[in-house]
């Protein structure tokens, strides 16, 4: 799909009602929705400093939409050791509305799982203990630095997460062992995505996306590579609503390419109207067209796909402007009118 580079005019919201911020005493990277919440109106989630020193700290937040407002509590701050690359809840299939407890993922130097529950001493509160530390490392109690992870919504018990060692590690947490460990690319692998049960692709510095299939340990499929030689890629988003469907981001590049696996190498859409390099990506979780890009021009701008190509290139439907370069973002799978983005020391919830 041609794109040209003309400028375009999208609509940009300016509703303040619509934009709710937390503001955090910390640098803010790492952001997760919970799947799991006690009313629906209600909306917990996780939020992690990026600090360059070893103590970092995750805390956790409620946000009520009936009173516009966020709620912390001091039980629901934990250290982090380093700043913590991806935050993430176990994924709720059902989207049953109330959990007693929630567990939380973190990846840094190594995969943690925190417990979130109620106290059993007849107090109304709610406690935080980290449940494990899982090392990939199979010689050494240290392990590469992890940089991302994802969490298999078709088997809970299965993370995949993916490290600067270029290997991808797929974990039963269950179990606390690992299932498999495979040398998925030539240089560091930055990111990993679930699309089967036993289907993940990641992406990396070699510049290629690969699709691993654990029936089959042994081969592994490239569906993209970097036009520019060693151009690294550093994230990848499988469309869950249409298994055909990822999107990956270049380093410093201001481009969101849309792949089709069934039609590897030639991406069938790049969008093209960041003014600066994209940071993070995310699809729409109940919609199979629509993508949230962010990036360093400060813009979050959701786009919906066309079903035929527009020799013009396509334009975003919606921008959010934010005070600064946006470092991460993530979309509600719970409730899907809802994305987080995360710039400087404040979180933004963006109802859309």
């Amino acid at each position: 799909m041609e794109n040209s580079t003309q400028e375009s005019h999208p609509k940009t919201s300016t509703n303040n009602n619509n934009i709710f911020t937390y503001d955090s005493p910390f640098p803010i990277y790492a952001v997760a929705f919970s799947s799991s919440t006690e009313t629906p109106k209600t909306h917990r989630l996780a939020v992690g400093s990026f600090l360059e020193e070893y103590t970092n700290k995750v805390d956790i937040l409620s946000f009520d939409e009936e009173t516009q407002t966020f709620k912390t509590d001091p039980n629901l701050s934990f250290d982090h050791p380093y700043p913590p690359t991806k935050l993430m809840f176990q994924p709720n299939p059902n989207k049953t509305l109330l959990r007693k407890s929630d567990l939380l993922a973190s990846s840094g130097d190594f995969l943690r799982l925190w417990d979130i529950k109620d106290s059993s001493d007849g107090v109304k509160k709610t406690l935080i203990e980290q449940r494990s530390v899982l090392n990939n490392s199979k010689t050494s109690q240290f392990c590469a630095p992890l940089t991302s992870f994802d969490w298999n919504e078709l088997e809970p018990r299965r993370i995949g997460t993916s490290s600067i060692d270029t290997t991808c590690t797929i974990w039963d947490i269950e179990r606390g062992v690992v299932e498999t460990q495979l040398i998925a690319h030539d240089k560091e692998v930055y990111d990993i995505a679930w699309g089967e049960a036993g289907v993940f692709a990641s992406v990396s510095a070699d510049g290629s996306v690969r699709i691993f299939d654990l029936r089959d340990k042994e081969h592994s499929t490239i569906i993209y590579e970097s036009p520019q030689p060693d151009t690294p890629l550093l994230r990848l988003a499988w469309n869950k609503q249409d298994l055909r469907y990822m999107a990956t981001v270049l380093m410093d590049s201001n481009k969101v390419v849309i792949l089709d696996i069934r039609s590897p190498t030639m991406p069938v859409a790049e969008l093209q109207r960041h003014r600066a390099s994209v940071n993070a990506i995310a699809w729409a979780p109940t919609s199979s067209r629509h993508i949230c890009s962010a990036g360093d021009d400060s813009q979050a701008l959701i786009w919906e796909l066309p079903t035929v190509a527009d020799p013009n290139g396509i334009d975003p439907n919606l921008v959010y402007l934010a005070g600064s370069e946006i470092n991460q973002l993530q979309w509600s799978s719970l409730q899907p009118d809802w994305i987080a983005i995360a710039f400087a020391n404040k979180m933004q919830l963006l109802r859309v």
